[in-house]
């Protein structure tokens, strides 16, 4: 079946069944992604956040297209990049914000993006406020620029992770906050934020004058019925002290093309920009740039088609971990393909990802590495087929099940007693992606050698 004709009529499951499809021998191999090529032989990876899916078909055969011309010389961009024009469409027709083209700038990554906009837009010495937990890459980012990173706790309640809001106005006032970095949806915890949350935000950042550094990257990844709220839509005053950074690269799975997207709010900062010289901070490269293109103009069918298939696997994560794992924590994200864990209830100390994967052979990711608030907790990535979300909460449970006694199997990486199915085991029963000759390769679609 080809993924180009995946669209919003498609019934389900014929979408589903493209990403059910995943192998994971092929995803181990050479052409594989560094989730799975860095994970131990036995393990299954559920940290890094990529999905284990084939690019869509129109980026892929647009791709071939491209370099079938046989030129790859120095883009002629006068008035820069094309996807300058194309974000902006789509932030107007997805959104409803209408940034102007001519305040994007293009990076290589939106972790690059948020790093020079401290860098531009702050002083060493200044304080970040930052809901945590955060994306490790971010806090360490901020510790080398030589800013202060100041938490600003998100607390768990009934209706999710939200922050205190005299709390919030306290910590920011009394450490002299000269930026906010907003992470929404925010990454790890699957918040959503709202209008009204984001507005409370807006009307601290213009009492403060705070920069605002929002990461947006996620924007295309929210599940029914939260919608995302691009925070420099909220007024033109907004807008103007907001840095805005987004990707194709997270829900179109594009990683390694490295071409990313901002929109500079403030004059001050896109003339600190453009003052630098050039290149000094490096450039997308050409085909993230044309990939970006393809994504953003035709790849919406596909992009429904995952967020289905994602959405059914954050409701069976919800499911088995309640009925398989009561003990712990859990909301299922508003957006993103992330679920954070709470395992303090398991007694494992503060780094639970170790016993996961120590004698669960599951690779998850660190709580501890998401700064104040992660231990602890782990960040479990379910962006993958159907077959081996069930067998990554088969290991979970026989895990969790097995208590603090010695690892079934002896050395660390091997996969627990109750569990005697390799992923390979998974990638050849039907339905699973086998790959045996002559059916489709789980990353190209083209025949299996």
């Amino acid at each position: 079946m080809n993924v180009r004709e995946i669209g919003a009529s498609d019934a389900p499951s014929r979408a589903w069944d493209v990403f059910d499809a995943v192998n994971p021998d092929v995803l181990r191999s050479g052409i594989g992604s560094k989730k799975w090529r860095q994970a131990a032989a036995g393990v299954l990876p559920a940290g890094l956040a990529e999905m284990d899916f084939p690019v869509a078909e129109p980026i892929r055969e647009g791709l071939r297209r491209y370099l079938g011309r046989g030129a790859l010389g120095y883009p002629y961009w006068p008035d820069g990049s094309p996807v300058r024009e194309v974000f902006a469409e789509r932030m107007a027709r997805r959104f409803g914000w209408h940034p102007q083209p001519g305040a994007v700038r293009e990076f290589a990554t939106v972790t690059q993006g948020v790093h020079l906009a401290v860098h531009l837009g702050t002083e060493p010495g200044d304080a970040i406020a930052v809901h945590t937990p955060v994306y490790g890459p971010f806090r360490e980012g901020l510790a080398r620029l030589g800013r202060r990173l100041v938490p600003i706790p998100l607390h768990d309640g009934p209706g999710g992770w939200t922050w205190d809001s005299g709390e919030l106005a306290r910590l920011v006032a009394d450490h002299g906050c000269r930026a906010l970095l907003l992470v929404n949806p925010h990454n790890p915890t699957g918040r959503v934020f709202t209008r009204a949350e984001l507005l409370e935000l807006a009307e601290l950042a213009e009492r403060h004058d705070l920069l605002v550094v929002s990461d947006e990257i996620h924007a295309d990844l929210t599940h029914a019925p939260h919608r995302h709220i691009a925070f420099a839509s909220l007024s033109p005053e907004i807008e103007r002290r907001t840095v805005t950074l987004t990707s194709a690269t997270k829900a179109f799975n594009l990683a390694g093309l490295r071409c990313a997207v901002g929109h500079l709010g403030p004059a001050r900062l896109r003339a600190a920009w453009d003052d630098q010289p050039v290149e000094l901070y490096g450039a997308a490269n050409v085909l993230g740039v044309h990939a970006s293109l393809l994504a953003w103009t035709e790849g919406d069918a596909w992009l429904h088609a995952v967020r289905e298939h994602l959405t059914r696997l954050r409701d069976r994560l919800a499911a088995g971990l309640a009925e398989r794992l009561p003990q712990v924590g859990h909301h299922p994200p508003q957006g993103s393909y992330l679920a954070w864990l709470d395992c303090r209830a398991l007694g494992w100390g503060a780094d639970p990802a170790a016993r996961f994967r120590e004698r669960g052979a599951v690779e998850l990711g660190s709580g501890p590495g998401f700064g104040p608030g992660g231990d602890g907790f782990v960040r479990f990535n379910f962006a993958t087929s159907g077959p081996l979300l069930e067998q990554l909460l088969d290991r979970l449970a026989e895990t969790a099940e097995a208590g603090t006694g010695p690892a079934t199997g002896g050395a660390a990486g091997a996969a627990p007693r109750a569990s005697a199915r390799t992923d390979s085991d998974t990638a050849s029963r039907p339905g699973t992606g086998s790959h045996r000759e002559g059916l489709p390769h789980a990353l190209t679609g083209e025949p299996a050698c």
